[in-house]
């Protein structure tokens, strides 16, 4: 017999299925999507032409320009070499010349070349240092049999190495890894030495967008003491560190808290090894803005701003649940929202892609498309104020887990609000509960298909690989505005095999 929990997963799967199916008879046909588009409002550097799939049809084709590293080809060169050398050690890593090549590829894609004839030199080309590595990697996988994980590492090697001469280029612009919940299931009391480890691990798999929150409670602390919270106030706020990912989201508030002052600015030192070794690679990192969700002592502060409570998330009781929600139309949001992100900046730089989720199982307490729409303006404004190219990152799991209340009337009034390609969507769990067909390939903004496959860090042989397999390449060829692949389970160190496969 199954667990009372799975039964509950089968209901809510089901649930979401029967809701999806009611919601696409009840709304367009999926073959009007183009129709439905909003009208283009471009800004800051992402750009967009039209272009063509192996459909014939029409699509639009986005730019990412200014996402890119801002360190020298020389130190691209090095900072490749270096990964080899930490992984491999200094006498094997002297087999493998890496160099980067920004005109390997006229487009924004990443592309690697490998090619060995002879000698005892394998030489690896990519037009950023992501694309090297993982050209480096893909030879040890499939010319070495060599094996890098999270766990364990087969480098037993051969004596002679083959002769090669492939080029390869990703057909997606971004490879995303990392759910907001990854920092709590897995990563919370990772040391450096083990932070290294995992940054080079996404390298040598491409990953080239990763989310990055680590130490966001000490810039929070900062600004709420300017704004005039008291120390206690912000203490009894945080959650415990095992439990910040919910925290961040707005679901709990207080739970195994508090933080001490040495977690602070241990997180804070981390962050900025942490950020310095993904943009040495070229990983972009999310950088978290501001949602909206504010401690409940604003309401001593500012008793005239406009406040809303969260709703209950778990059946946790008043003293740890519902975080209070600024309204948008509060001038302190525009306030709140650029002194945070203006800190944020200011302690760990940037790279202009920022995550901010308002309603993430949390359901908005007005079903008013204005107001959604007002909400999403709002967060991304706050965003633009401080950092013209800002592109906000969001998640779509709200569209799945409270798939009843997030209509396709409210989904386009809250994505539409956003000047479009400035919004990159995340289609979470598009391995079994894909959004992009029902909200029309999210009404014209960019989106990445994610593989969700883990909740809550749980161990099991499962996957869905001949559905993704045959998913990821159906939506490559519809009029879909997808623009990466992602891999965001909430736990690591399980399931390798659907993992290598994706």
């Amino acid at each position: 017999m199954l667990p009372s929990y799975l039964h509950c997963f089968k209901l809510f799967f089901s649930l979401v299925i029967l809701a999806t199916s009611l919601d696409l008879a009840l709304g367009h046909n999926i073959s009007q999507r183009s129709s439905t588009f909003p009208e283009p409002k471009w800004g800051g550097e992402v750009k967009a032409e039209m272009t063509h799939n192996n459909s014939g049809q029409r699509i639009s084709k986005f730019h990412f320009s200014h996402v890119r590293p801002s360190s020298t080809v020389y130190e691209q060169n090095i900072a490749a070499q270096n990964l080899v050398r930490r992984v491999m050690g200094e006498n094997t890593a002297r087999h493998f010349n890496l160099t980067v090549d920004n005109t390997l590829t006229k487009s924004e894609k990443d592309a690697f070349h490998l090619l060995k004839k002879g000698g005892n030199i394998v030489h690896i080309v990519g037009n950023s240092v992501t694309a090297a590595v993982s050209g480096f990697h893909y030879y040890l996988k499939h010319y070495l049999n060599g094996h890098i994980s999270w766990d364990y590492d087969q480098l037993e090697l051969p004596d002679t190495y083959p002769d090669v001469d492939i080029y390869i280029k990703f057909p997606e612009r971004f490879r995303l890894f990392q759910n907001v919940c990854t920092q709590s299931y897995s990563y919370v009391w990772w040391n450096w030495a083990r932070w290294e480890r995992e940054i080079d691990r996404w390298a040598l798999n491409g990953f080239n967008l990763v989310y990055a929150g680590t130490g966001v409670e000490a810039v929070w602390t900062k600004v709420y003491r300017e704004l005039g919270l008291s120390q206690r106030e912000i203490a009894d706020y945080f959650s415990g560190p095992a439990f910040l990912a919910w925290n961040r989201m707005g679901n709990v508030r207080g739970w195994g808290g508090p933080l001490s002052v040495a977690w602070h600015s241990g997180q804070s030192l981390l962050q900025r090894r942490i950020l310095s070794r993904m943009r040495e690679l070229s990983i972009t990192p999310i950088l978290p803005a501001f949602s909206g969700i504010v401690p409940n002592a604003f309401q001593r502060l500012y008793p005239n701003a406009q406040l809303s409570k969260l709703s209950r998330w778990c059946n946790f009781e008043d003293k740890y649940c519902c975080p209070l929600l600024l309204d948008p139309s509060d001038e302190l949001f525009s306030k709140v929202g650029t002194k945070f992100l203006q800190e944020v900046i200011a302690q760990f730089g940037t790279n202009h892609m920022y995550s901010a989720d308002t309603f993430n199982e949390n359901i908005p307490q007005h079903g008013d498309v204005e107001y959604l729409a007002n909400v999403s303006r709002s967060i991304y404004q706050a965003m633009s104020d401080v950092d013209s190219n800002a592109i906000w990152v969001l998640q779509g799991w709200m569209f799945v887990h409270q798939v009843l209340y997030w209509t396709q009337d409210k989904v386009k009034a809250f994505l539409t609000a956003v000047p479009q390609g400035k919004l990159l969507v995340l289609d979470l769990a598009a391995e079994q509960i894909p959004s992009h067909d029902r909200l029309h390939s999210f009404y014209g903004q960019p989106y990445i298909w994610c593989m969700l496959h883990n909740f809550g860090g749980t161990l099991g042989m499962h996957g869905s690989l001949p559905k993704v397999n045959a998913d990821v390449h159906q939506v490559r060829n519809t009029p879909y505005i997808m623009v990466g692949l992602g891999m965001v389970p909430e736990g690591i160190d399980q399931n390798y095999v659907v993992y290598d496969f994706m």
